[in-house]
């Protein structure tokens, strides 16, 4: 089976979440194929369903001083920093494909990124169901993970902290959490990565994980899809 990758390099979160649910429509009603977008944000932070706002610990000003955005959000989860540096990834993909198996689609997230930073890089990390969902070393989360369901087609997915600057995650209690931590790829193994490379490596072990065939296509192509 196929699917569509996108690569929309770096743009804001709002025209991306635009850009989501016309997809979502079109999978839904078999207009598209599964298709992943891969993208970079500028920083922003993201609430889901039972995020608390008292999570968010500095003001509405410090954060438009800095250009940014705060956006409440259909998935789960608390709430969450994106930015650069960060790979993000989200899959609008249809469950019937997946044995409708919403479980088993997060765990094929999780493990995308468990494998990779075994295999390439020797680091042991683990992923975490419920309220701690996500991809974990010790205490601290590297990739976090948020998806919603509608029409049996997904939406959001995946933040993978690769160059990111974790010091914008002091701005949050990240997914609500006071006792634990986030951690990058770079401080890991102790320089910056090259952010293409890590996006090939990613949809190269999500696609594995999917048992899928990359197509890489421009936005404009997919939406243009006979």
């Amino acid at each position: 089976m196929k699917i569509n990758i996108v690569n929309l390099a770096t743009l804001d979160y709002s025209r991306t979440l635009k850009i989501q649910e016309e997809l979502r429509e079109l999978r839904a009603s078999d207009k598209i194929e599964d298709t992943l977008l891969i993208v970079e944000h500028p920083a922003v932070l993201t609430l889901g369903v039972k995020g608390k706002v008292e999570n968010i610990l500095v003001s509405e000003e410090f954060l438009q001083s800095r250009g940014v955005d705060v956006v409440r959000l259909s998935r789960g989860g608390d709430v969450t920093y994106h930015g650069p540096g960060q790979i993000v990834g989200y899959p609008i993909f249809h469950l019937k494909n997946y044995n409708k198996d919403v479980r088993k689609f997060v765990w094929r997230i999780k493990e995308t990124f468990i494998k990779m930073l075994r295999e390439i890089y020797n680091i042991e990390s683990y992923g975490l169901d419920g309220e701690h969902t996500g991809v974990w070393i010790g205490n601290d989360k590297i990739t976090a993970i948020g998806i919603s369901i509608s029409k049996m087609v997904s939406m959001h997915g995946f933040a993978f902290n690769v160059n990111t600057n974790l010091e914008h995650f002091n701005w949050i209690y990240p997914c609500g959490f006071k006792d634990r931590g986030v951690i990058s790829l770079e401080k890991l193994v102790g320089h910056p990565m090259d952010m293409d490379e890590l996006k090939d490596k990613t949809v190269k072990y999500f696609c594995e994980l999917f048992e899928v065939e990359p197509v890489f296509m421009s936005l404009k192509d997919v939406l243009t899809t006979p």
